[in-house]
């Protein structure tokens, strides 16, 4: 089965895992100038991003390689595919589709995490479920400064025909090493195109987004419930 830690470090045995107005007042008057977000740097990139993007949806691919062993030379990674949704600042979700279903929400107060072939939901409080996490990189972080508190950011060079930022966490008991953004801006819209996240056991996890659709019509806070299917165990630690 494909694991899914990396979203949450409170959940890594279940399942796998908020931009001041004077900045962002810049970040606008630049991307007028040059009638493009590619002309600014990555970080201005991302906050434009984080201010414009208030929800988005996208299908996805993630790719998770384990870290390399004595003697190895390849290692065997694992492919899964699904959904993605979110509106800011307090909901998302992955759906997994392919090759086991597999479910994490974000309510707004809980995060859920459903395995349909444990029979099994995880429920935890959301505010201490998340933090240094890509989810607050992606989903909740509403501006740099508030993104600033959890991680040290880094404009990176250019690849790819995508923008790149590093985010280091903070906190060094997370269980993140480091999380790549590439961003691709298209004339003044802003998407998320690549995730690539270093855990700290060392294993590689790379999602590529698909089809991104930015403040979508018809997304909504209903969406993010969820309700424990019915004959299925909840655990709430």
């Amino acid at each position: 089965m494909v694991s899914v830690k990396f979203w949450c470090p409170d959940a890594m045995s279940e399942l796998m895992n908020r931009w001041s107005l004077s900045r962002a007042s810049t970040v606008f008057a630049v991307a007028a100038l040059c009638a493009s977000a590619a002309c600014a740097s990555s970080l201005d990139t991302l906050e434009i991003f984080l201010k414009s993007t208030k929800s988005g949806r996208a299908d996805f691919t993630q790719v998770v390689t384990p870290p390399a062993k004595a003697g190895q030379t390849t290692m065997r990674s694992k492919t899964s595919t699904g959904q993605f949704a979110f509106v800011r600042p307090a909901r998302f979700r992955f759906d997994y589709i392919k090759p086991f279903p597999q479910i994490i929400v974000a309510d707004g107060q809980i995060l859920w995490l459903y395995d349909a072939d444990l029979e099994q939901v995880t429920a935890r409080k959301q505010a201490q479920a998340l933090g240094s996490t890509p989810a607050a990189l992606v989903a909740t972080a509403v501006d740099l400064g508030a993104l600033q508190k959890e991680f040290s950011l880094e404009a990176q060079t250019d690849a790819d025909g995508l923008q790149w930022v590093q985010a280091t966490p903070k906190n060094h008991e997370s269980t993140i090493q480091s999380v790549r953004m590439g961003l691709r801006a298209e004339g003044a819209a802003v998407s998320l195109s690549k995730l690539e996240i270093f855990d700290a056991m060392g294993q590689r996890s790379v999602l590529s987004f698909e089809r991104f659709e930015i403040n979508p019509a018809g997304l909504g806070p209903a969406q993010f419930n969820f309700v424990p299917p019915k004959g299925v165990s909840v655990i709430r630690p």
